[in-house]
């Protein structure tokens, strides 16, 4: 796809913004686990960076998906895997279903804050039990009269002890699973919503992931998004979007992690001369280097696809596959060439390694995208 002076003016705000007012305060988040998610949002409301893809009349851009592809690489730029992720759960996890099910009501209420950064979002799909099996879900919501009446828990949420509001997907009714659930926007403040705990995790530590219990919530009806039962079939929609964003910005944090394991061993003198000049070495990250490119192939290819208004579920799943695991192999061998520093928690490849796991399992396990790439290639079990 080519990239015009627009995408790329985009990318030198972005990449402005992170150097001035995310990179300098990163050590000091990741240390703390957590970040000030509303100052954060709040500026990049300011700046236009929240709401690229959504409606004009919501306060967004109303510019196509390309634009947030860009968004979705630059934040590679962030020294850190947790708050890029923050991010993409604000942009392209917990909104696209508001954005474009939402009456003009819930977007109005909801959507429109989340733009200007003045609120949080986050997602509550997954449960304890119901990570990638998004049917399995357990968590109700009985009608009473006009209200929702929402019981059960959230596991793994981002931003889940800031956020002011959940996307919330709870059975509506004792139908087939695929028929009988609801995307519902739930206020975090509303009696009955209470964070169980925050979560202590082995990489993205900037970033705050929650549990989340959900007793006698009483919500209004009229905050569901879309149409009753068909929450399953938005959350789907949802996902192609969460996982080609997921794709771009580890596609070019596996690039990150290659520049910066070149300028490391050009520096790093072994046996009298620089690292980098041992053959395995630049070999090793040349073959890296070409598999980074050929993803990057694929996730443009998907963005070109959606953009042109057709489904790229298929494309997106196969860069969200290639990239949980590239990222994985990326990471290891680079960071066998920074040696003993490599293994040191301030180490910026370290970081990449321990952040980078998550790729493999957040938004569908990698065994999950196996199996939807196997449905479209015909070759899944008969009578699955």
């Amino acid at each position: 796809m080519q990239l015009t002076p627009e995408h790329e003016a985009l990318r030198a705000t972005i990449k402005r913004f992170i150097a001035e007012q995310i990179n300098p305060h990163v050590d000091a988040w990741e240390e703390a686990e957590t970040f000030p998610a509303h100052e954060v949002f709040r500026k990049m409301g300011a700046l236009g960076l929240l709401g690229l893809s959504k409606p004009e009349e919501n306060g967004g851009a109303g510019l196509d998906y390309s634009y947030s592809a860009v968004l979705a690489e630059s934040l590679a730029d962030i020294n850190c895997g947790g708050v890029p992720m923050a991010i993409g759960v604000q942009t392209d996890m917990a909104t696209p279903a508001l954005a474009h099910r939402g009456s003009e009501e819930v977007r109005r209420t909801f959507l429109e804050p989340a733009i200007r950064g003045e609120y949080v979002a986050c997602l509550g799909v997954s449960e304890v039990g119901s990570g990638s099996d998004v049917a399995s879900v357990r968590t109700t919501a009985r009608r009473d009269g006009d209200d929702y009446v929402i019981n059960g828990g959230k596991m793994w949420t981002t931003n889940g002890t800031q956020a002011d509001f959940c996307c919330v997907l709870a059975n509506t009714s004792e139908g087939a699973p695929h028929r009988n659930k609801s995307l519902i926007v739930v206020p975090m403040e509303t009696r009955g919503v209470s964070v169980a705990k925050k979560l202590r995790k082995i990489g993205m530590d900037a970033s705050d992931t929650a549990q989340l219990f959900f007793d006698d919530v009483r919500v209004p009806a009229r905050w569901r998004i879309g149409e009753e039962g068909m929450g399953f079939t938005y959350q789907m929609e949802q996902f192609q979007v969460e996982r080609l964003w997921g794709a771009l910005n580890t596609r070019a944090v596996c690039q990150k992690a290659i520049d910066l394991t070149i300028e490391y061993t050009r520096e790093r003198s072994v046996f009298g001369r620089p690292l980098l000049d041992n053959q395995w070495v630049h070999f090793t990250l040349a073959e890296l280097q070409t598999e980074v490119e050929a993803l990057r192939a694929l996730c443009w290819h998907a963005v070109e696809v959606m953009v042109g208004g057709e489904d790229a579920t298929r494309l997106a799943t196969m860069a969200k596959l290639k990239a949980g695991r590239l990222v994985r192999e990326t990471a290891d061998r680079c960071l066998q060439f920074w040696g003993g520093m490599g293994y040191v928690m301030e180490s910026p490849i370290s970081r990449i390694y321990r952040d980078g796991r998550l790729t493999s399992i957040g938004g569908g396990a990698d065994e999950v995208m196996l199996q939807i790439l196997c449905k479209f290639m015909g070759t899944f079990p008969v009578g699955r």
